[in-house]
């Protein structure tokens, strides 16, 4: 070993500086151990995710308080939308156009006071194009929700339209042509006995040809049912037969206790081979679809063979003679079991009923007096005499109730009208070979 080594080693550590820091001893392990590395200085990069972030948060406060004020508006703007309306009492409005002419609408006839709100509503929905024209109902109090929903269900007004029993089939279409609710012509008369007399609802505006449509689609349907539930010994063989007597049934008589007595009597007429010989009959095969003759029958009336008169002919006719109701051929379908083959007016809007020709003059007998009595009764009170007051008569005293103020029904030949022609006279329903003089 040099010197110059031995003394390093040997040599003693110098004095430490003036102000300098004396280290402690450290053990071997400690003094071998790395010193730590102080941290760096904060970089740009930190400071500015910093700012991104804060920016990031204040945006997200920004949405927040937006949307916290968003649904407060939402919420009153709903409360509003919800709200009782300014109607007083129900009120029925004819509304048509788009949404904004319906708004403008309602809110002239005080259905509504906010139509912007209702307008807004209507799209924030999506159902602007789903109002409907059309008249509505609208309720009392009625919110713009409620509006809006009674809109957009297109539940319509709906008005009866009745179709009283035993008219013809042109006399319904004239019927439907008169009513002013309803559009469109009707270009084609429906087969006779085809329409079924009901109380329909209609709607404005609806179309004259579809209510038509439906009459005769019901005319099917209950034919169809009441087809499949008759008795099984009639003498019909088709269920156009049935509606041809059914049609019968529904002149002869206006009473619903009567029907099914009525129909037994043509049933045993027509099993024992005689001619039917009603009255009505006779009227349709002069006038046709027009349903009334005007006047009393006359004894050519009685005796002119038309392919309608059950005078002349055997049998039912070619056809009905008007359009049956339901309970009329219900009773043809059923009718009573009796051996009843006359049946005569009785002089209150009923009938009686006899199995014998005996039987039946004497109630034809009865009957004339009661209207010679009537006669003499309403002359000494100075009323007219039946020619006068028959314009006036009602069908065996029913008045129809769709016609404006109750107006008679059409004057036809049924028995047991101030027209009939046993009111005054009488003649053997048996045969039209003794029919008396007719005055």
């Amino acid at each position: 070993m040099s010197d110059n080594n031995r003394t390093s080693i040997g040599k003693a550590n110098p004095a430490p500086e003036k102000g300098a820091r004396v280290r402690s001893l450290k053990s071997p392990t400690e003094a071998i151990k790395p010193e730590a590395v102080p941290p760096p200085p904060p970089s740009r990069r930190r400071r500015d995710r910093g700012g991104f972030v804060n920016g990031v948060s204040n945006f997200l406060t920004a949405i927040v308080v937006g949307a916290v004020a968003i649904g407060g508006g939402v919420y009153v703007l709903k409360s509003e939308f919800n709200a009782a309306g300014p109607l007083t009492a129900d009120k029925v409005v004819m509304v048509k156009g788009g949404a904004r002419a319906v708004a403008d609408s309602l809110q002239r006839e005080g259905v509504i006071s906010q139509p912007t709100l209702f307008l807004a509503g209507v799209y924030v929905s999506g159902v602007n194009d789903e109002v409907k024209a059309g008249e509505y109902l609208f309720r009392k109090g009625a919110s713009l929700r409620e509006v809006m929903d009674t809109l957009v269900s297109g539940k319509t007004v709906l008005h009866n339209f009745t179709v009283p029993e035993g008219l013809t089939s042109e006399q319904i279409v004239s019927r439907l042509r008169e009513v002013d609710l309803l559009t469109g012509d009707i270009t084609e008369i429906p087969p006779e006995g085809a329409l079924l007399p009901e109380t329909y609802r209609i709607s404005r505006g609806a179309s004259r040809q579809q209510i038509l449509d439906r009459m005769r689609q019901d005319g099917r349907r209950v034919l169809a049912e009441v087809w499949a539930r008759r008795a099984p010994d009639l003498p019909l063989k088709t269920p156009e037969e049935m509606v041809t007597l059914a049609s019968i049934v529904e002149k002869e008589t206006g009473r619903a206790d009567e029907r099914t007595r009525v129909a037994g009597v043509f049933i045993n007429r027509l099993q024992k081979g005689m001619r039917l010989q009603s009255d009505p009959t006779i009227v349709y095969g002069i006038v046709g679809g027009k349903g009334a003759l005007g006047r009393p029958l006359s004894r050519t009336d009685i005796t002119t063979s038309t392919p309608y008169n059950t005078y002349t002919i055997n049998g039912l006719p070619p056809g009905p003679i008007a359009n049956p109701g339901r309970a009329a051929l219900e009773a043809v379908a059923n009718p009573s079991r009796t051996r009843d083959l006359y049946f005569v007016a009785d002089g209150t809007g009923g009938h009686t009923f006899t199995e014998t020709l005996d039987q039946h003059n004497r109630g034809v007998s009865r009957l004339r007096q009661i209207e010679s009595d009537r006669r003499a009764q309403e002359n000494a009170a100075g009323k007219p005499a039946d020619g006068e007051a028959g314009a006036a008569a009602t069908d065996q005293g029913r008045t129809d109730q769709s016609s404006p103020a109750g107006r008679p029904r059409a004057f036809d030949a049924s028995e047991g009208t101030d027209k009939d022609p046993l009111r005054n006279k009488t003649y053997d329903l048996n045969s039209p070979q003794v029919v008396p003089k007719i005055r």
